[in-house]
C-alpha cells in the first residue's frame, strides 16, 4: 500500500498537463482531500453546501458520486438545502447552532461539511465553524481549505477536474490501493 501524498502525485500526472495547476496546490489539495475521504471511510455523512453560483456542481456531486456504474459501495451524502430548505433565512449565529444541533441528533454526531464556493457567501460560515470539513473555497484562504479563484475562467473545469481526483482518491481507499493513515 503506497502513501496517500505519493499516490495523489502519481495520479496527477497521470491525467495529463491539464492538471499541472492541481500539482502546484497538491499539498493542500491533499490535506482537504485525505480528511474528507478518511471520514467517508469512516462512516460519516457528506453534508454538501454551495454558494448559489455553484449550485450546478452540488447538483453534479448529487448524481454522480452514488452512480451504478461506480461499482463502489455508495457513499452517504445529502445536500444541506434539501433537508432544511430556510438556510438562507438564517441571519444569526444562535440559528446556525439550532440547525448543527439538528445535524448533530440526526447524524449522532457522525457527518462533515463539504462546502464548495466563495469564502466570503454567507452559506460557507456553517462549514466553516467546523474543524473537520472539507472546503473548496473562492477567493479566501482558510485553514486547510483548498484555495480557488473565481474570476479564473477556467473555473468551472478546474471544479470537474478537483472533482474527479476526489473520486480517484476515494476508490483508491475504498479499494485499498493507498492508506490515508500515512
Amino acid at each position: 500500500m503506497q502513501s496517500f501524498m505519493k499516490w495523489m502525485l502519481e495520479t496527477i500526472r497521470a491525467e495529463g498537463t491539464s492538471f499541472n495547476w492541481v500539482e502546484e496546490n497538491r499539498f493542500e489539495w491533499t490535506a482537504s482531500t485525505m480528511l474528507a475521504v478518511s471520514q467517508i471511510v469512516s462512516g460519516k455523512t457528506i453534508v454538501l453546501v454551495t454558494d448559489r453560483k455553484r449550485k450546478w456542481f452540488q447538483h453534479y456531486i448529487s448524481t454522480t458520486i452514488n452512480q451504478l456504474s461506480n461499482d463502489r459501495p455508495m457513499v452517504p451524502l445529502i445536500s444541506l438545502d434539501r433537508i432544511y430548505p430556510e438556510f438562507d433565512e438564517m441571519t444569526s449565529g444562535d440559528a446556525m447552532d439550532m440547525l448543527t444541533d439538528m445535524l448533530d441528533l440526526s447524524f449522532d454526531s457522525n457527518y462533515f461539511f463539504w462546502y464548495v464556493g466563495k469564502g466570503s457567501d454567507p452559506r460557507s460560515e456553517i462549514a466553516k465553524r467546523a474543524d473537520n470539513s472539507c472546503l473548496w473555497l473562492l477567493d479566501e484562504e482558510f485553514g486547510h481549505a483548498m484555495k480557488l479563484r473565481s474570476f479564473d475562467p477556467y473555473l468551472d473545469i478546474k471544479l470537474i477536474q478537483l472533482y474527479r481526483l476526489f473520486d480517484l482518491s476515494l476508490n483508491a481507499v475504498l479499494f485499498g490501493e493507498i492508506d490515508t493513515d500515512e
